[in-house]
């Protein structure tokens, strides 16, 4: 997957932006606030539909304007494509895919990213919900069936939720929750089986990248761990059936009274281990910042054996958040393996004079082409 060209039009704070983009390294250099990120934004929005940075579309109009554009020229699988997006203040976005007007649950899966920032480190010391977040997107590029499957979960269990507190405030029966149990059970058994799948590819892919960077020094491995499940599991079976079902009918007393649900893929967590040590734990600061690479490049690798082609690469300012060694082992994975890449950075001394890299300067919303410093 190749991005050709891309239009920001009112997007932040660029006022008018045509970029053509090289389909290897191409490196945005400048201070801070400048509008570096505001790329990758862009292009991340395209892939999932949301802003990394915002929940409100509105703030990516431009100060004073009426409205805003983001245009994307790419390849996919050598077929040219175009995708655009068109705000206005207080009304619904359009989302036009080579020329059709497309929905949301559309997008999925058209362009695919992935994005490595430096609040990505709390993919290790965060909580679970940040590793839920990370294999749930990764997952959705892959497959859109899966992306349509969590909507559908996340709807069901606000539903039961609900009818929760109206049963703990003497609204609504107990006995309502049967109809809502089969159903979550039924649409969590399939969310959780799709990440035991992931997982265990992920496991594999992770490992490889861990030795690289590490010079075969660090084995990481990965499980996915059911809450509430003490027993092992890689793939869905009758009994983890029989356990769900069971388990949901046995804590319905403590979910009416928390008004939640406790147990689902909701709640589910990946733990992460180097040389078989709880790398949330006991890691070193390096050691989490090298799983994390690896994870994020094993992500890579897993969009490309599901979809046939490595997704864009997007790094915002990470470079300052890795030592020498772990910059140039990215760097020379992304030149190996042809990955087109975009990164944001503060300072071109990141990058090693061989670097075969497109470098542009970016100051106060412009973008030109730089020549090396």
């Amino acid at each position: 997957m190749k991005l050709k060209h891309l239009k920001l039009v009112g997007y932040r704070n660029y006022e008018d932006l045509s970029l053509d983009l090289s389909d290897g390294t191409n490196i945005f250099i400048g201070r801070n606030a400048q509008g570096k990120t505001n790329i990758l934004e862009s292009v991340c929005y395209a892939s999932m539909g949301s802003s990394f940075r915002t929940s409100t579309d509105n703030d990516l109009i431009m100060w004073n304007h009426p409205g805003s554009s983001v245009s994307i020229d790419f390849q996919r699988m050598g077929v040219d494509n175009k995708l655009e997006f068109i705000f206005q203040r207080e009304k619904r976005r359009q989302i036009i895919h080579n020329g059709s007007k497309i929905k949301a649950k559309e997008l999925i899966g058209i362009i695919n990213v992935v994005l490595f920032s430096p609040e990505d480190l709390t993919l290790i010391k965060g909580a679970p919900s940040e590793r839920r977040r990370f294999l749930d997107m990764e997952i959705s590029q892959a497959s859109p069936a899966y992306y349509g499957e969590l909507i559908k979960y996340n709807r069901l269990l606000q539903q039961r939720n609900t009818l929760l507190k109206s049963i703990r405030e003497g609204k609504a029966q107990a006995s309502m929750l049967e109809m809502w149990d089969s159903q979550l059970v039924d649409s969590g058994i399939k969310i959780i089986g799709k990440r035991l799948e992931t997982v265990k590819k992920l496991n594999m892919l992770a490992n490889l990248m861990q030795r690289r960077i590490s010079t075969n020094e660090e084995n990481l491995s990965l499980s996915y761990c059911i809450k509430g499940y003490t027993g092992l599991v890689d793939k869905i079976d009758e009994n983890m059936i029989l356990w769900y079902n069971e388990t949901l009918r046995e804590v319905t007393r403590e979910d009416i009274y928390r008004g939640s649900t406790s147990i689902g893929p909701h709640r589910d967590d990946i733990q992460i281990y180097v040389n078989g040590i709880d790398l949330k734990a006991f890691g070193s600061q390096g050691q989490q910042r090298t799983g994390v690479l690896s994870m994020k490049l094993s992500e890579l690798e897993f969009i490309r054996s599901e979809k046939g082609e490595y997704p864009i690469l997007l790094l915002d300012d990470v470079m300052s958040e890795l030592d020498m060694n772990r910059r140039q082992q990215l760097l020379e994975f992304i030149k190996k393996e042809h990955i087109q890449t975009i990164i944001t950075a503060t300072d071109k001394a990141y990058f090693p004079e061989d670097a075969n890299c497109v470098f542009y300067k970016v100051s106060g919303g412009t973008v030109e082409v730089s020549d090396r410093m």
